[in-house]
């Protein structure tokens, strides 16, 4: 079987304590890379070699770096803390050390670990004595003001060692003479860290190699698309043919259609079109299940007031778009069973009851008109009523007001939905 390729992303020390790990990774191989400062690790991400994932030793690094790993094919997750580090960190001191844990300067990610210990173990842990960098990361945050922070309370006498989750604070407080611990990185988080990197790889890799098609309908000459189409083919690495003067169906992986509408590609690549080019993207886990999504993920497009968009149905019936210009959301796919009765009773779709139920749950008021939802489910407005008709005769909608019109012609009427979400 072959390994997993993790590029691990953390300080020397935090390395050097992966060696106990390893050999209980057999299926995973670690690529390290290693800073003095974890600011250093936003120009490490530059020198990744190819890897399945990106771990780092701590929020520090990962924040400094998410920018750039969010434009990454590959996922990225960082060691989290939590209650079992800071438990066992305090073990450690007040065993070896013999100091009491009131008298020991701590500064980690979240304080609310600190306070579950304390709380467990029934022994008072001074807030004044812990220091939370949450809500700093990651740019407010200055590793100066946080050796300051235990410099400052070890030099007035209020505690007798430092207790950091920064490996460079760690080195400048011995430097200072300040008695520093790391916070321990527990054996069980470490494995249980690379496990779930793992997963995600792996679920990443399986997800990058499904099928997807892609439905293209333009309105130009035929030698003025296939020079365009050369483009975008190359860009999604897929081949395809003709259906007929002004439709195209290609195929490629969903590895390749996330890349091109999650970075600016997709935009300059239809920027190009002069006319206009309505595209549906569709997963599937065959060739014929991508088709039929991509197919319906077409109507999407082509009911779109925009002149250029596509749309992405995935394979659980998530409806993405209109892209390049949002990612909105819709669920196609309608899992309730209570909801699927009332669909099959009112003789309407359930992608279109689902649709609804999205509409409601989006906008800011419950109440709504005709017009508005026939915006946001991108069908005739006639349809719509009839839509609008069926519901009201169940119950599921009620009538709750009238509009007034600034022109001509009847009030509209406001309705509110009545379904279980």
């Amino acid at each position: 079987m072959e390994k997993i390729k993790i590029a691990v992303i953390g300080s020397q020390d935090f390395i050097q304590d992966l060696h106990s790990i390893e050999p209980h990774m057999t299926d995973i191989e670690i690529d390290p890379y290693t800073y003095q400062d974890p600011y250093q690790s936003k120009e490490l991400i530059q020198h990744l070699k190819p890897c399945d994932a990106i771990f780092f030793s701590g929020a520090l690094p990962y924040y400094y770096s998410k920018e750039i790993c969010d434009q990454l094919s590959v996922p990225s997750l960082f060691l989290e803390q939590n209650e079992m580090a800071v438990a066992s960190s305090l073990l450690s001191i007040t065993y070896h050390k013999k100091i009491p844990i009131d008298r020991i300067s701590i500064d980690l990610m979240e304080a609310l670990y600190t306070k579950h210990v304390s709380m467990d173990i029934g022994i008072s842990i001074p807030a004044a004595h812990v220091l939370e960098y949450k809500e700093r990361l990651p740019y407010q945050l200055d590793l100066t003001s946080i050796v300051q922070y235990h410099y400052s309370l070890h030099q007035l006498g209020n505690t007798d060692v430092a207790l950091t989750s920064i490996h460079a604070v760690y080195d400048r407080l011995k430097e200072l003479g300040v008695p520093t611990e790391r916070m321990v990185d527990p054996i069980r988080s470490l494995l249980n860290g690379f496990q779930k990197v793992k997963s995600i790889a792996l679920l990443n890799k399986r997800k990058a190699s499904t099928i997807s098609a892609i439905y293209l309908s333009h309105d130009q000459s035929h030698q003025e698309f296939n020079q365009w189409l050369q483009s975008f083919t190359h860009d999604i690495q897929g081949s395809g043919q003709s259906i007929d003067e002004h439709t195209y169906l290609l195929h490629s992986t969903v590895g390749h259609i996330e890349s091109l509408v999650s970075h600016h590609t997709f935009e300059e690549l239809i920027s190009r079109w002069n006319g206009r080019m309505k595209i549906g993207f569709g997963y599937g886990t065959t060739a014929i299940e991508a088709e039929q999504n991509a197919g319906i993920a077409l109507r999407f497009a082509q009911n779109d007031p925009l002149g250029k968009c596509g749309y992405i149905l995935t394979d659980d019936k998530n409806l993405l778009g209109p892209y390049p210009k949002e990612a909105k959301l819709q669920r196609l796919k309608n899992n309730h069973p209570k909801l699927f009765d009332i669909a099959k009773e009112i003789k309407i779709s359930p992608g279109n009851l689902s649709k609804l139920i999205e509409f409601s749950r989006k906008r800011s008021s419950s109440q709504f008109t005709a017009a508005e939802l026939t915006d946001y489910l991108q069908i005739t407005r006639r349809s719509t009523e009839r839509i609008i008709k069926k519901l009201v005769d169940h119950g599921s909608i009620r009538i709750v007001g009238e509009e007034m019109t600034y022109q001509q012609g009847r009030p509209r009427s406001i309705y509110e939905l009545h379904l279980p979400f």
